[in-house]
């Protein structure tokens, strides 16, 4: 019996080893281009969340630099002899608080204040930091004002001294030079001469920003979006723009004009989660509404703002608000005048605040969000009045509405048929899923309905269990999710994944895009495949079938394949998430008349252990790796290595 059992097994084993190593054969049938690939297909979407703007992607290192974090004035600050915050006679308005430095001959170590920064500042050796200030001499003679860098064992690390001369306000600058690399330094400022000065908005950016903008965004985090080809930017968030309250919403006129008269608002992210707690979470909106756009335009994303419906946040159940339908004539002039700001002529009165900030010409923008995820039976009622007043005056922008939190259920259920019937232009939706979901409905578009509303894939990420993290794992399940994405281009025009940065010492979600300290970042496996999406989106959809069926799941294959009808090449995606490496041939079908198949193939693999991610320490543990195949005539023969993502790019 034992032996009859064994030659059973045997034979059983013998079976499954024949059938695993049987070639798969797969066929891209280039007859003629299928369906269009938006050029704006794969995007970003940017929140305020992980200290994403303040401490990260916005180069300002002091935090609360105008003493105005709402009940906390002195938040990041510790303070030593006679320190007053005050709030009459500043020079802004809409950030009124200041501090008042007393120094008198008793108090030997003088009168001085030190930053903190954002879980510390991140100071290079050798390299240059723009200090800032706006300051008074209460009487009008010269005090001196030593600003220095110190390290995070309180070692001086640079200084300069400021001269403050004049009874009135005015900004004094100077360059400090870093002698060490700290990632956690601490900015000094003391009053060093006897007498009084005033202080407000007290700054310190690197010498080197982005674009080497005065009130600029971080170098590196700014590449590394740049690197992605982006072809949205969806900002400034998520439930930052419902705010905690209506009063905490984000609102975009607050977020633009003058830097410093930028009033100060309470993130919505800072008491959400009660094992996370960061009551010094605040948004300067020194990057603002204005910067979103030209950062849009600096690395080739369509913007695509979202502003607020007149919901607070729902998620806080029982604490949210919801302004009355006939009370929300000012929630849809602020779009309007959004609308008027990015895209209006000069001589309008918000064109011409764009043109005083830098940029005369509109940002042509084409996409607009109302509202975040709501759900619930009144939504609709408010995007309809949204849409009634916008289609007339603007009738190219292409409004966003909402399928709510979740990828299915009574509320998806709801919305969708609501979105059909005002005719929204896209329908954002949310699915943060284990990895198996994404493996499941690589088929989820097929049958979407053709003649309705566009579908915005706006927030999406694989969470793996029992931790969520940057894993190949999750990264491989999203890379066979949008095969089946790519190949519904006509139904799904845009897909960005969430949330993008996260401050290693200062999170609240995870998993997020990029990862970042104050010195350093690391790209994470995720943002490998978001990269190659869209560094390989091709102009047009083709089939590629196995057996006459598309490949998205069977024997755990997933592809699709498009064209590039500009650079004359094939794109072939192809996720083997098997434990098994797969021989593979694809054969390339109906070339037309005329038409040669270049012999070389660009090939790309990306492939890890599955529960492995890249860190701050081992960045490219896993990276897209590049190298050449040969076509067999008209066929690619490939020998598919288990649990990886690969592009093949064949130029005709």
């Amino acid at each position: 019996m034992k032996k009859l059992t064994f030659m059973l097994l045997v034979l059983v084993l013998s079976g499954m080893t024949t059938a695993q190593s049987q070639v798969a054969e797969l066929t891209v049938n280039l007859k003629k281009p299928g369906i269009a690939v938006q050029p704006d297909m794969y995007g970003i979407f940017f929140e305020d969340i992980n200290f994403g703007a303040d401490g990260g992607l916005y180069a300002e290192l002091v935090k609360n630099r105008s003493f105005d974090f709402t009940n906390t004035p002195l938040s990041g600050w510790t303070t030593y002899g006679l320190v007053e915050v005050r709030n009459e006679g500043g020079p802004f308005d809409r950030n009124p608080h200041y501090v008042r430095l007393t120094n008198r001959w008793e108090l030997l170590t003088g009168t001085g204040l030190i930053n903190d920064g954002f879980r510390g500042i991140g100071i290079k050796q050798n390299e240059p930091y723009r200090f800032s200030v706006y300051a008074r001499s209460l009487d009008g003679t010269a005090k001196k004002v030593l600003v220095e860098l110190i390290d995070s064992k309180n070692n001086p690390m640079g200084r300069v001294e400021i001269e403050v001369a004049d009874k009135n306000w005015k900004k004094y600058s100077a360059e400090i030079k870093g002698r060490l690399t700290d990632a956690h330094a601490r900015l000094h400022v003391t009053l060093t001469t006897a007498g009084v000065v005033d202080l407000e908005h007290i700054s310190l950016f690197p010498g080197t920003t982005w674009k080497n903008r005065e009130n600029g965004l971080r170098q590196d985090i700014a590449q590394a979006l740049a690197d992605l080809k982006p072809g949205v930017m969806r900002f400034p968030g998520g439930c930052i723009v419902e705010g905690n309250n209506l009063a905490t919403r984000y609102q975009w006129k607050n977020s633009v004009g003058q830097v410093e008269n930028r009033p100060v608002n309470e993130n919505r992210w800072n008491y959400e989660f009660k094992h996370k707690f960061f009551p010094d979470y605040f948004q300067s909106y020194g990057l603002g509404f204005y910067e979103f756009f030209l950062l849009s335009e600096d690395i080739g994303a369509e913007p695509l703002p979202v502003l607020s419906c007149g919901f607070s946040c729902q998620f806080q159940r029982g604490r949210e608000q919801v302004v009355p339908l006939d009370s929300l004539q000012p929630y849809i002039d602020d779009a309007l005048d959004l609308i008027a700001f990015a895209n209006g002529p000069v001589t309008g009165k918000w064109g011409k605040l764009r043109a005083d900030m830098g940029h005369p010409a509109p940002f042509n923008m084409k996409y607009l969000a109302i509202g975040n995820e709501q759900w619930g039976d009144q939504y609709h009622l408010y995007l309809e009045a949204f849409i009634k007043q916008i289609r007339p005056k603007y009738p190219n922008i292409k409004l966003v509405g909402t399928a709510g939190p979740s990828a299915s259920g009574e509320e998806f259920d709801r919305l969708w048929p609501q979105m059909k019937a005002l005719k929204a232009d896209l329908v954002d939706e949310h699915y943060y899923m284990p990895p198996q979901w994404f493996l499941d409905n690589a088929r989820r578009y097929d049958k979407y309905d053709r003649k309705g509303p566009k579908v915005f894939a706006g927030e999406y990420a694989a969470h793996t269990t029992p931790v969520k993290i940057n894993s190949f794992e999750a990264a491989l399940a999203e890379a066979a999710f949008l095969t089946g994405i790519e190949r519904n281009a006509d139904v799904v025009q845009l897909a960005t994944y969430a949330p993008l940065l996260a401050h290693i010492d200062a999170w609240q979600w995870n998993p997020d895009l990029i990862w970042f300290d104050n010195l350093r970042l690391v790209r994470s496996v995720n943002y490998y495949v978001q990269q190659l999406y869209s560094h390989n989106k091709g102009t047009n959809v083709v089939p590629l079938t196995r057996n006459g069926q598309t490949v998205a799941g069977e024997d755990q294959l997933y592809a699709s394949a498009v064209i590039d009808a500009g650079k004359k090449e094939v794109i072939i995606k192809l996720a083997n998430v098997a434990t098994n490496d797969r021989d593979i041939k694809i054969k390339l079908e109906n070339l037309g008349k005329g038409v040669t198949l270049s012999k070389s193939v660009k090939a790309t693999v990306l492939i890890g252990s599955m529960k492995e991610e890249n860190t701050l320490d081992e960045p490219n543990k896993t990276i897209p790796v590049e190298y050449q195949l040969e076509l067999a005539g008209n066929e690619l023969v490939l020998h598919v290595k288990k649990q990886s993502f690969n592009v093949y790019r064949i130029s005709y």
